[in-house]
């Protein structure tokens, strides 16, 4: 399944209101999102069928649209049912859902006031953000050459498309050395985040992770701060310059796609995937399967 093409694939896509088979859920070359990057995006994970804090994800992905000037013209809660809708016609249980928004072509040219506002749904089946054999020694990531903007000159609230072409380039730079993935600086030089997800460090028992101030404060990273703060470890969230990274001992990152995945090395600096990380992997693991533990006992 993995080699085949998006847009190859069997099934259904959730458009504007309604389920149709997967390979007529189309868009016209002129359409303005693909242009200007008017368009906004999720990224959700099904584990047992349920889709974790799902009505976070959607509430997000209205207020992105939102922070780039446009209204999706379905409620939070009518965008939680077209997830769940997709789910099922999809017959998956453990699965990504990618909820999309964005401007049609209806003008073409920056401006473009008129245009319809689309919004699709797609799921599919997305075992692990990365090779297991590396995640488990921890992965290996580069430093990227771009930097996340300043949030006077980017949207960096929103989860928007075009803020993603960086990324896609920085990622790109770093597999083609080896790498899985990049770590980016902020516009001040201080340690932002990884390509697609947050990054935290651990020192004497401590973790400390970047003040998302210029990026996204993540579902997932507001989860595992949850998480630490119940095992009675301390969180740290500061600016943390890159010469820092030297002095700690474990490092890991965490995102939707990524879960909580260790890291074993960020250019120069090394780090040894230790206890921290295993058990906050195991406690997010659990959490997110808390439904299928709540149900057996509910069925004795």
């Amino acid at each position: 399944m993995a080699d085949i093409p998006f847009d190859k694939r069997d099934g259904y896509i959730w458009f504007n209101g309604e389920l149709m088979p997967w390979s007529d859920a189309k868009v016209h070359v002129l359409t303005h999102g693909m242009h200007y990057a008017s368009s906004v995006f999720e990224g959700c994970r099904a584990y047992g069928g349920e889709i974790f804090k799902l009505h976070e994800h959607s509430q997000r992905l209205v207020d992105s649209a939102r922070i780039l000037g446009f209204e999706i013209p379905y409620t939070v809660d009518e965008i939680d049912e077209a997830c769940r809708a997709e789910l099922a016609a999809q017959k998956l249980e453990d699965a990504y859902i990618r909820p999309v928004a964005w401007r049609g072509s209806e003008m073409m040219g920056v401006s473009a006031q008129k245009n319809r506002i689309n919004l699709a749904v797609a799921a599919w089946e997305w075992p692990s953000y990365f090779d297991p054999e590396q995640r488990q020694k921890g992965i290996r990531l580069d430093i990227a050459e771009y930097r996340r903007p300043s949030p006077e000159t980017a949207p960096s609230d929103a989860k928007a498309a075009g803020l993603y072409m960086i990324c896609t380039i920085s990622k790109h730079a770093a597999e083609d050395k080896g790498y899985a993935d990049a770590l980016m600086y902020d516009y001040r030089g201080y340690v932002a985040e990884a390509t697609g997800a947050n990054v935290f460090f651990i020192k004497d028992g401590v973790i400390h992770t970047p003040i998302p101030d210029c990026f996204l404060d993540g579902i997932t990273r507001r989860t595992v701060i949850d998480l630490a703060k119940a095992r009675g470890i301390e969180v740290i969230e500061r600016h943390i310059l890159p010469e820092e990274m030297k002095d700690f001992s474990e490092c890991f990152i965490t995102g939707t796609a990524a879960e909580v995945t260790p890291v074993g090395e960020i250019g120069p600096y090394k780090f040894t995937p230790g206890e921290i990380s295993a058990n906050l992997y195991k406690d997010y693991m659990a959490l997110v399967y808390a439904h299928q533990e709540k149900a057996k006992v509910a069925n004795g």
